[in-house]
């Protein structure tokens, strides 16, 4: 991912950049303002800013939104104020990290954010045909589309054949068409000239130019509106694209590629994707099995993230036990690998020697477990028996209970099992710290006993 760091906080915000350059991201650093916006404009782009909240969070939040720049900012600022965080948080921050940064902390925001890998980890036989055919297609210049049930690694894809074709040395930029508004999209496509509309104060560089001589990724095209679609058609046959609010053609060098989790020829059928558009994209078709149908991958998939999450956690791990591997062959995988790495992160959270054992996982659903394979509750109050639980007898037990009650009780429960840790917590439960800090400000509210924080610096009712 590309980073883009705003401002200065006597040299901690650049130890955070060190942090997140270690974990893969590449990193440019600006000292206010003025300066993010022009990089910005000028094709310098970005998945993530940091934030120093000593300057103008509010500014930076207002330039981006009048210019029409899609990027989320992360405030970042000496100390743990509560007042600071809630501050930047309402000028449109995703989140706030304190200072001195916490390795972790920095490598679970930028995961949340994107996590750039060219690497495919497989062994079976179904898989081994589909990357021996991205191996073949990789060296050319064709349109590819990918597709793939949700969380298969089509954008993995993506990168893997970006790094193995003669663009490599070029840049890879990549747009999630599902995220941006259709009125934003546009413009982060294509570009806009100074005075395009209200906000647009100087010219913006888009990502087609942004990508010249590398690759282009549309990630989940199908969910882009019919009227850009046709503006994308005349950029991919002629090879120039028009800014928005431009009266010349400007030329570009890329190659494109495009991902769905849809069904392209019935959305064609449905009328929502053009036909002309979806046979310029479909030189090259990849479509990427879903876990289930490629069961000789799932032990060495789990052990791959068992290993990085435990390398990231500072956790001992010396293997994963037979009973553990028997679950998760058997569990369908509906998330696919994003499912399955998120089971493995959660065990190393809660795994309570080095090798991860049954009582550590947490299945998503209970169709597909073998009979015994989840053992029984060792402690009433323990998230994970709860969990175990719940897997075992399926939603019975929830029956005549409020979502809202049930969710209470994961949250509460899981916090109790991590001992406080506000970020563990967060991890296992899959949301946000800001998120889980809001839930607990209101059961604190509704006068709920809230486990104390521990090793955060948090008040203990956040």
């Amino acid at each position: 991912m590309r980073l883009l760091i705003v401002g200065s906080l006597d040299g901690h915000i650049t130890a955070a950049g060190k942090i997140a350059l270690s974990r893969g991201a590449k990193v440019a650093h600006v000292h206010d303002v003025d300066q993010a916006m022009a990089a910005l404009r000028n094709g310098q782009g970005a998945e993530l800013i940091m934030f120093d909240v000593n300057l103008d969070i509010q500014q930076m939040i207002d330039s981006l939104k009048r210019e029409r720049i899609n990027i989320p900012v992360v405030a970042c600022g000496i100390g743990t104020s509560a007042e600071i965080a809630v501050r930047a948080i309402k000028a449109g921050a995703k989140e706030y990290i304190p200072l001195p940064p916490d390795a972790e902390l920095i490598a679970a925001v930028l995961a949340a954010v994107t996590e750039e890998s060219a690497a495919f980890i497989f062994s079976d036989p179904r898989m081994l045909a589909t990357i021996k055919l991205a191996d073949q297609v990789a060296p050319s210049d064709a349109s590819i589309l990918i597709t793939g049930e949700s969380g298969t690694g089509k954008e993995v894809m993506a990168r893997y054949i970006h790094t193995h074709s003669k663009r490599s040395a070029k840049a890879f930029i990549s747009v999630n068409c599902a995220a941006i508004p259709e009125n934003l999209l546009e413009s982060e496509l294509f570009g806009h000239e100074k005075g395009a509309f209200t906000g647009a104060i100087a010219r913006r560089i888009g990502k087609f130019e942004e990508a010249n001589g590398g690759t282009l990724l549309l990630d989940e095209i199908s969910e882009m509106h019919p009227r850009l679609q046709a503006k994308l058609l005349r950029a991919i046959q002629e090879r120039v694209i028009d800014r928005v609010g431009g009266s010349q053609p400007v030329k570009v060098d890329i190659r494109l590629i495009a991902t769905s989790n849809r069904d392209m020829q019935e959305e064609v059928r449905k009328g929502t994707f053009r036909e002309d558009l979806y046979f310029r994209l479909n030189v090259m078709s990849l479509e990427l099995p879903p876990l289930r149908e490629r069961p000789g991958d799932i032990a060495l998939l789990a052990e791959h993230f068992a290993k990085k999450y435990a390398a990231a956690n500072g956790v001992a791990f010396s293997g994963i036990s037979p009973e553990v591997l028997d679950m998760l062959r058997a569990h369908e995988w509906r998330g696919n690998v994003r499912e399955l790495e998120n089971t493995m992160h959660r065990a190393v959270l809660l795994t309570q020697g080095p090798v991860i054992g049954p009582e550590a996982i947490l299945l998503t659903g209970g169709r597909g477990l073998p009979v015994g394979a989840t053992p029984a509750p060792t402690a009433a109050e323990s998230a994970v028996a709860k969990a175990a639980a719940v897997a075992a007898a399926g939603t019975a037990g929830l029956v005549g209970r409020t979502v809202a009650a049930v969710e209470r009780d994961l949250i509460i429960d899981t916090l109790s099992h991590c001992l406080g840790n506000r970020t563990h917590a967060a991890n296992i439960l899959g949301i946000s710290i800001r998120t889980l800090r809001n839930k607990l400000k209101q059961y604190s509210e509704e006068g709920v006993a809230v486990p104390a924080a521990h090793g955060e610096g948090e008040p203990a009712g956040y």
